[in-house]
């Protein structure tokens, strides 16, 4: 299995890209590739509308080290691990998504890191006060 690391720097704190990358609410607005519509709290699972189907979504504990460490609970119930990390940067924060491999092909893989660096680009622009800046 191969890994894939895609990365943005952010003008922002890394506190602050935390927070808004971390927010529920926020999902729909970046993460095109996790949610594209409504979503619901249900326990510790944040239950969404995606690409994939309805997921489930359960981050890692809120934590100081930046850690949004994500499984995603398919329609097929399969359950996919997803590291997620905002590091501080000499200019604000960098925002690391770590893309796997596992059963895709290399176009497939591909696909994935391409629609990754697309939900990262959102995110720093709405970090950085572009359009619907937080």
């Amino acid at each position: 299995m191969r890994s894939i690391h895609v990365s943005v720097v952010v003008a922002r704190s890394p506190e602050d890209a935390y927070a808004f990358a971390r927010a529920p609410e926020n999902l729909p607005r970046w993460a095109a590739g996790l949610a594209s519509g409504a979503l619901t709290h249900e326990d510790d699972d944040i239950v969404v509308d995606s690409p994939m189907g309805r997921v489930r979504v359960r981050f890692a504990p809120p934590n100081a080290y930046g850690v949004l460490d994500h499984d995603v609970t398919l329609p097929s119930g399969e359950v996919v691990a997803n590291p997620l990390r905002v590091l501080a940067h000499p200019d604000g924060a960098e925002v690391l998504f770590t893309v796997r491999q596992r059963d895709l092909t290399d176009d497939e893989l591909d696909r994935d890191v391409a629609a990754v660096r697309g939900d990262l680009e959102r995110l720093r622009t709405l970090l950085e006060g572009g359009p619907e800046q937080p």
